[in-house]
């Protein structure tokens, strides 16, 4: 033990070395003062544990004198817990006190530590008589202990999320008070002699802080869960509800349409690619990230809309026009493709043909990437002829996306087209808006666009383009500028955009485009339109009134039908063959013709054997 003034007159050095000694001082770069300090205090930490454990041993036997006791606060505390349990047991039971009272009877509380040693061992005995004698007050202490767990059990009932906090405060305070007991015994180091009078005590002080704690604490809880009790239960049944993970299980298709904003929206065909309820939301981030554009069909994993969200939105990003959207982000815009002639032919004679098929597949065939027109009157059986087209396409080609766009048609003929047809079927009827007709042609357009972009051979099927640029004249501001017929000078330029964008793509995918033109219905208009379109296409196919109505079909006017660059597309015996035939048809009229044609087409099974019976 060193005094102050002992330690001003050594040198740093030798307090340095004092310090070493003890291993927790830090002296390094410390002033003198402050070292002396430090050595100081751990004297005197080093002298009072021992003091405060005979002190408190002695004390906890002794009731009037705990006050003495300042420095250690956890036992004083442990002390007023003691006492007030043991005047809550006078009260209740009488027995048990006076076999409590007996041996907690120190006289000297000042004692030196070898009597306190003496004062220990009574207690010990008088411990181990207890728990002989009181057989009936273990019983209350289960009662107590059983009323614990019923109210623990009912505040887990009522609220599941309070219950673990309210029994992590209980162990807590009950770990507390077990250490502050304990204290005594672990800093002596009498470990198994000590620990069998600790234990008891601490079961009594368990089963008397229980009655304390129910009262006071559970009804402050159980106001609290009462007033909380809905907000919970509408947060148990929002944590159930979401147990039900259905974020990466909802997976769904369509077609992006952008908004001036920067994010889209994936629009169904089921509505015609127009707003809806089922549209699916795509923010502007994932727009980027995969470099989409208006018309991209996206595949991918959608959740529910959250509170405040009123559309599903994308997740996760599957397919783009059924590619990968790692390969898809590199494709070459539709702009930037070289557009060649078509030199795949398709097969239209072969499964589910018509005679109206294997007369379009000799005089004029089709090729992928084609542009062509059907010029035709009214009731000449345009419709009809399409939809044979549609189902040999389907039928011989399943490799090639079809789309079937109607604009301003009969309803009844849409269901008949939907029905029939195996493709997508998209129809804008007469009875809604010019806008209308013009945003779902559009959208058709830039999807099919975005499909060749990726390799993929479209082929659109449009009746009737007359109407679609009458749509675009409705919607055109005006220039200013009419041509005859009341048509404005610039709105033929979007029908002529959607009509060129037809084209064979060299080393890469095809759209083809085979529209219906009206002529001679008494309108001035229509007959602007077609002769705006007339030299447009490189394969057409002329409609005769006279064949239809002689009930002659396919009332085609074989003579002024062909397609341009039909070498590409025929073989060189076919392609012989067909200009003999021409030559031998160009002597008869429209009528005569069609009728010879269709008597021999019926007498033969395909193509092949109508040639070889033309040269006998």
């Amino acid at each position: 033990m060193f005094d102050i003034s002992a330690l001003k007159e050594m040198k740093l050095s030798e307090l340095q070395e004092i310090a070493k000694l003890a291993k927790t001082i830090k002296f390094n770069g410390v002033k003198k003062d402050t070292l002396i300090s430090q050595i100081l205090a751990h004297q005197e930490e080093t002298a009072q544990p021992p003091v405060a454990q005979k002190v408190n041993e002695v004390v906890e036997d002794d009731k009037p004198k705990r006050a003495r006791i300042v420095p250690v606060k956890k036992a004083a505390i442990q002390k007023n817990t003691v006492q007030k349990n043991l005047v809550f047991e006078e009260e209740k039971e009488s027995k048990t006190t006076e076999i409590l009272d007996t041996p907690i009877t120190p006289e000297a509380p000042e004692a030196p530590v070898a009597e306190s040693k003496e004062t220990v061992e009574p207690v010990k005995t008088s411990e181990k008589i207890v728990p002989e004698k009181k057989g009936s007050k273990i019983i209350k202490f289960n009662k107590s202990a059983y009323e614990k767990k019923v109210a623990l059990q009912k505040e887990k009932e009522a609220a599941k999320e309070v219950a673990p906090e309210a029994e992590i405060s209980n162990e807590n305070s009950a770990e507390t008070q077990n250490e502050t007991s304990t204290n005594t015994t672990s800093e002596k180091g009498e470990a198994p002699v000590q620990v069998k009078k600790t234990n008891p005590n601490q079961n009594k002080q368990n089963t008397n802080q229980n009655p304390n704690q129910n009262p006071n604490q559970n009804p402050n809880q159980n106001g609290n869960n009462g007033n909380q009790n809905p907000n919970f239960k509408n947060k148990k049944n929002n944590f159930r509800d979401s147990d039900f993970e259905f974020d990466g299980i909802i997976e769904s298709e369509g077609v992006l349409e952008m908004m001036p904003d920067g994010y889209g929206f994936l629009r169904s065909s089921d509505y015609n690619y127009l707003a809806s309820p089922d549209d699916i939301y795509l923010s502007t981030s994932q727009i980027r990230l995969f470099g989409l554009k208006t018309g991209d069909t996206v595949k991918g994993v959608v959740r529910p809309p959250k509170e405040g969200e009123k559309f599903f939105p994308l997740v996760r990003v599957l397919k783009i026009n059924g590619h990968d959207p790692q390969v898809v982000r590199d494709r070459v815009s539709f702009e930037h493709l070289t557009p060649v002639f078509p030199s795949e032919k398709f097969k239209l004679a072969e499964k589910q043909s018509t005679i109206s098929t294997r007369i379009i597949d000799l005089f004029s065939p089709i090729g992928k990437g084609q542009r062509g027109m059907i010029v035709a009157q009214p009731k000449t059986g345009k419709t009809m002829l399409l939809k044979d087209i549609a189902n040999a396409i389907a039928a011989n080609h399943p490799e090639v996306y079809l789309i079937v766009l109607l604009i301003d048609e009969r309803p009844e003929e849409v269901t008949d087209m939907q029905r029939s047809v195996r493709g997508e079927v998209i129809a804008s009827t007469f009875d809604r808006e010019p806008q209308e007709h013009v945003k779902i042609a559009n959208i058709v357009l830039e999807k099919a666009k975005r499909l060749v972009e990726c390799g993929h051979d479209v082929v659109i099927l449009l009746d009737s383009i007359t109407r679609l640029a009458r749509a675009y004249n409705t919607v055109q501001p005006a220039s200013g500028k009419v041509l005859s017929g009341g048509v404005d000078a610039n709105a033929l330029q979007k029908p002529k955009r959607f009509f060129g964008a037809a084209r064979n793509v060299e080393n890469g995918g095809s759209l083809s485009i085979i529209a219906t033109a009206l002529t001679e219905t008494g309108s001035k208009m229509d007959e602007v339109i077609f002769e705006e379109f007339k030299g447009t296409g490189n394969m057409e196919l002329q409609l005769d009134r006279k064949i239809a109505n002689k009930r002659i079909f396919p009332a085609i006017d074989l003579t002024s039908s062909s397609t341009r660059r039909d070498d590409m597309l025929l073989d060189e015996k076919t392609l012989q063959r067909m200009w003999i035939m021409r030559k031998y048809l160009s002597d008869m009229n429209p009528v005569e013709a069609m009728d010879f044609i269709n008597d021999r087409f019926k007498k033969t099974k395909n193509n092949e054997e109508f040639l070889i019976s033309m040269n006998d």
